[in-house]
């Protein structure tokens, strides 16, 4: 029990003087009593504060090893025009560069774009991400690829080459290795630095949780390299679900295959009752043991610290049951998220994932029902949701899951699925993930978001940093990021040294504002702040929630977060105008000095009720202290 609870103080990052008796003691209860009844999540996900990183977006930290030509063969659209270079981090992102201008249009292009956003630009902005004050990365795939996305795979043990610092080099092992034998895999440059990546985030306490794509592969993928060449006599011709073989008597190519979805370029692997079949699924426990333990000593310190696994909905519960076994029985505290996401996208209903959350399989989803929700309340105008049935909504949300699954959920509002959060809110009455790119709406407001709509980010935030669940910041949104649905979502990252051209252009030439487009310096300092208060106060990680004040004629919506007798108030003005909120106060609570954490604005709770005023769009965070 003990090593557990330091551990979980060790994550979180306070010092150990600072911790209080009570803290100490509450996370031992609540521990102990996870253990008896509960499912077991990984202690640590409590206090998580993910940061999700695209890789090749996030920071050029090495330019000799920047993509060329030929690394992006076997990735749509299979074709790269004359003249291809490496885009310029800080250009305007929908004008169209000088090889792009043949008549194909913004969208095709996207996809041949690449940044060289490698693992040495990550390393060299961990210390932002300290100031920041996340405790958690998410990465999507890190795995080689001839994507700018990477998921699909060329190999799942070996690091894209373009990410590490010897590409030629990395070509080269691999052209040496026997890729079905794991006893023969190699550690390339690549994959070196990204253990080195992991050393240093652990060093600064920062947990690493990789992307697992394990429903498909890439066209390139060694083992369906092999397929396309020997057909039938191929030994890993049962990794996949073949639905024609080619007649080498014809010209045309008749070898057809199951692929995501329909999508040719991620083609899917085979299927039993139980999942993956044998071969496939040996390779992939193989892949898991690599990460997660690199050196193979027993002791996972050096390895990533769990996974979040893709189109988790589209591979067998049975196989993600033996997964959890894999990945425990390896690192007992390793943490394990679900992409379970739509049931039926055209219908707009995402799904209960209450299967996944049992105890078995995961310990998390990505918690996408949440983002809708609380959109349509803060941000929806004529979709709009009153008080009282955004908090219906949530009850409703968090009785679909064990409660201690709720705690330790991803709380997102944008990933590099959906339109980044300001567009969202520019953007606000259209559904959520659907119709929210340029490319299928062309009435999509593209400009940056306003004043008003920054306040409503601040909001949003605020709520996201003090409600139940593990709040999740797609990158550059604490940086004042915009941008539609895939590919706009996925710009280069905005640092405060970069200066960058305006956004000034439209995929379509239509007419748009003249954006500055600069690093948000008051933005991250509210989401700094913001995550210094919930890692600070352990009512906001894993204290109970109930709400407060429901006023639907007012727009305020307050709530407490309690743990031990002690609790933190928050209260939500959800309209433009200021507000003054009454909240009860508890007869143990008489006499006690509230302050305000946002503006340091003290209040004495002398009497039944607390007043306070509230700014519009605004909050405050006031946790109970004895005068």
């Amino acid at each position: 029990m003990r090593t557990r609870v330091l551990f979980f103080l060790c994550v979180i990052s306070v010092a150990l003087s600072d911790l209080s008796p009570r803290y100490l003691e509450s996370i031992e209860r609540r521990s102990a009593a996870s253990k008896q009844s509960r499912p077991d999540v990984p202690l640590w996900t409590k206090c998580a504060i993910w940061y999700q990183i695209f890789p090749e977006r996030f920071c050029n930290g090495d330019s000799s090893n920047d993509p060329k030509k030929e690394d992006l063969r076997g990735a749509w659209p299979h074709e790269v025009a004359d003249g291809w270079q490496v885009s310029r981090w800080s250009g305007d992102w929908y004008e169209l560069q000088p090889w792009e201008k043949d008549g194909k249009g913004f969208y095709f292009h996207a996809q041949q774009r690449r940044y060289g956003g490698d693992l040495q630009g990550v390393i060299s902005k961990l210390d932002y991400l300290q100031e920041l004050g996340i405790n958690a990365i998410y990465f999507n795939p890190l795995f080689e690829s001839p994507s700018l996305h990477k998921y699909d795979a060329t190999f799942y043990h070996h690091i894209d080459n373009n990410f590490g610092p010897d590409p030629e080099g990395d070509r080269q092992i691999w052209s040496e290795e026997n890729h079905a034998d794991p006893q023969a895999w190699k550690w390339t440059a690549a994959d070196r630095l990204f253990l080195q990546l992991i050393a240093e985030a652990h060093r600064r306490n920062i947990k690493i949780v990789i992307d697992g794509v394990f429903n498909h592969v890439g066209l390139t993928f060694w083992a369906f390299e092999d397929v396309k060449r020997d057909q039938e006599k191929s030994h890993y011709k049962d990794w996949f679900i073949i639905k024609r073989w080619d007649n080498p008597t014809t010209v045309e190519n008749e070898f057809d295959y199951d692929g995501w979805y329909g999508v040719k370029e991620l083609p899917e692997l085979r299927e039993d009752d139980d999942g993956i079949v044998r071969a496939p699924r040996a390779h992939i426990h193989a892949v898991i043991k690599r990460w997660m333990d690199p050196n193979g000593d027993g002791n996972p310190d050096d390895g990533v610290d769990g996974w979040r696994l893709d189109v988790a909905d589209m591979v067998s519960l049975n196989f993600w049951r033996e997964f959890r076994l894999w990945v425990r029985s390896i690192n007992p505290e390793a943490y394990l998220v679900g992409e379970v996401w739509w049931e039926d996208w055209q219908d707009g209903r995402m799904f209960n994932a209450a299967p996944w959350l049992q105890g078995d399989a995961f310990d998390a989803v990505m918690n996408y029902r949440w983002a809708q929700e609380a959109v349509r309340f803060f941000a929806g105008k004529r979709t709009k949701i009153p008080v009282s049935e955004f908090v219906l909504r949530l009850a409703s949300l968090r009785n679909d899951y064990p409660d201690e699954n709720n705690y330790v959920l991803m709380n997102l509002y944008d990933s590099h699925d959906t339109d980044r959060l300001g567009s969202r809110i520019v953007n606000a009455d259209l559904p959520y993930d659907r119709n929210v790119g340029v490319n299928d709406n062309r009435s999509y407001n593209v400009r940056k978001p306003l004043a008003d709509g920054l306040k409503t980010q601040k909001l949003m935030a605020l709520f996201q940093m003090t409600y139940v669940g593990a709040p999740m910041i797609y990158y550059g949104t604490e940086a004042g990021m915009w941008g539609a649905d895939d590919p706009d979502c996925r710009k280069p990252m905005l640092w405060r040294d970069v200066s960058y051209e305006n956004e000034r252009s439209h995929p379509f030439g239509l007419r748009r504002p003249d954006d500055r487009n600069i690093f948000n310096e008051d933005l991250f300092g509210w989401y700094a702040k913001l995550i210094r208060i919930r890692k600070t106060h352990v009512e906001l990680q894993a204290g109970t929630f109930a709400p407060l004040v429901t006023d639907d004629a007012q727009d305020i919506f307050g709530f407490e977060r309690r743990m031990q007798g002690n609790r933190v108030v928050v209260l939500l003005n959800n309209c433009d105008e200021p507000k003054m909120i009454r909240i009860p106060i508890l007869s143990a609570e008489r006499n006690m000095l509230v302050r305000d954490l946002l503006t340091g604005q003290r209040f004495s709770a002398r009497q039944e009720a607390l007043e306070v005023k509230v700014g519009g769009k605004s909050g405050v965070i006031l946790p109970f202290e004895k005068e």
